[in-house]
């Protein structure tokens, strides 16, 4: 056995002795555990909820989405469905007409958007999977349906039926206000739409968006002939960002083709950044926490003064005498990082097995526990933090400390 790594060793677990020096490298062990514990459990948790807000986003969003570069619509052209036919990658696709309106239900008003889609939006999307109340119904014997969101039906008090009609309004394209203000509902589209189910995804769909039939977003909208995008459903083993190229080079410079991370590029970098943001802040909790490694070795050393003469007098050198202390402050740290990430897996484990944690049950939530969700780089990234942290807090009294001893 290494020299220097056999005495580290014996001063970390002596069998013979538990002084002050023995309990207080036990603490700062403890130490490290904890906090090592904490950030595996913090970023896990992170990962449970982006995790979960994905797969919400996935049941509203399209793989990906063609919008126009010039404007926010753009002409129906034959050509563009022949190349989208033409891609094998690509399962269907759904026309989509989209702009806000203002909607009266009874006494009640609310400006919500509008999604005009067509018969093949039930194969892009899974939001008839995500229905709270009533059926993803657009037409019904030839009247047309709306599909609200749960946060518009509260605020317009909805509820499913075939009598009480939810009236749109929209100002006319190319209307001209004269007169007096009273006389501006002519200048107004009006169309009457009947609620035939509510969905619940994540709470700015949920409060924004009632899904309508096409036919009906174009005459309330006075689009003729007109689209806002095109969403795109991929086959299963597709890969997005080639079929995103391939579209991107057929369709040329007069559109835009985003994927599902750019459709909520700025909610993912805020997800990503906070995620990082709590390590960086755990990690200066731990560099804190580090400060009992510090001064468990720096009495280390000075309790162990007798040993270090009697080690030079047997003829140890000054640098194998330094490594001793390094290694001993390693070991510390090695040690309360295994047990650390060992501490953090369970509780993850047991938070995904059993859901002991539970969120506020007086809300109203799709889940009853916290999330969690492991993810190696996490462990690798907490446990090379944890050495690099280990490293300086035995450096630095080895250098300052032995110096006075040696």
């Amino acid at each position: 056995m290494n020299f220097p790594f056999y005495i580290a060793r014996r001063y970390l677990i002596s069998k013979k002795k538990r002084n002050v020096i023995n309990i207080i490298s036990s603490i700062s062990v403890a130490g490290v555990g904890v906090m090592t514990m904490a950030l595996i459990v913090v970023l896990s948790i992170f990962n449970g909820f982006d995790d979960l807000l994905k797969n919400l986003f996935y049941s509203f969003d399209p793989d990906l989405r063609i919008e126009s570069t010039q404007g926010k619509s753009f002409m129906e052209d034959s050509a563009i469905y022949d190349i989208l036919d033409q891609e094998e990658a690509i399962l269907t696709y759904s026309r989509i007409i989209e702009e806000n309106a203002l909607l009266r239900y009874e006494d009640q008003q609310f400006i919500a958007r509008l999604k005009g889609v067509d018969e093949h939006f039930i194969n892009v999307s899974g939001v008839d999977t995500m229905i709270t109340s009533g059926d993803f119904i657009l037409w019904d014997q030839g009247v047309p349906m709306a599909v609200a969101g749960q946060g518009v039906a509260y605020k317009l008090s909805l509820s499913v039926n075939r009598h009480t009609p939810i009236k749109a309004f929209v100002p006319k394209r190319n209307a001209k206000m004269t007169g007096s203000f009273m006389d501006a509902t002519h200048a107004l589209n009006q169309k009457n739409l009947y609620p035939s189910g509510f969905f619940s995804i994540q709470q700015d769909f949920d409060s924004e968006y009632v899904f309508i039939p096409i036919e009906i977003a174009q005459e309330i909208f006075d689009y003729s002939g007109e689209l806002t995008a095109i969403e795109v459903r991929l086959t299963q083993h597709a890969d997005a960002q080639e079929v995103k190229i391939a579209l991107r080079e057929n369709l040329g410079d007069d559109f835009i083709i985003k994927d599902r991370y750019e459709q909520h590029e700025f909610f993912y970098k805020i997800m990503k950044s906070e995620k990082w943001a709590v390590f960086f802040i755990l990690s200066f909790i731990l560099l804190i926490a580090s400060f009992n490694v510090i001064g468990s070795l720096t009495m280390l050393i000075i309790d162990k003064k007798d040993d270090i003469h009697t080690l030079r007098s047997l003829g140890a050198s000054n640098a194998t005498i330094s490594r001793i202390f390094l290694l001993e402050g390693w070991l510390i740290t090695i040690v309360g990082a295994f047990v650390g990430l060992l501490l953090g897996w369970a509780l993850c484990w047991a938070q995904m097995k059993f859901g002991i944690i539970q969120l506020n049950q007086s809300g109203s939530f799709i889940i009853d526990a916290y999330p969690v969700a492991m993810k190696t780089v996490d462990f690798a990234a907490v446990f090379l933090t944890v050495m690099l942290i280990g490293l300086f807090a035995a450096w630095y009294p080895v250098q300052h400390i032995t110096k006075k001893y040696l």
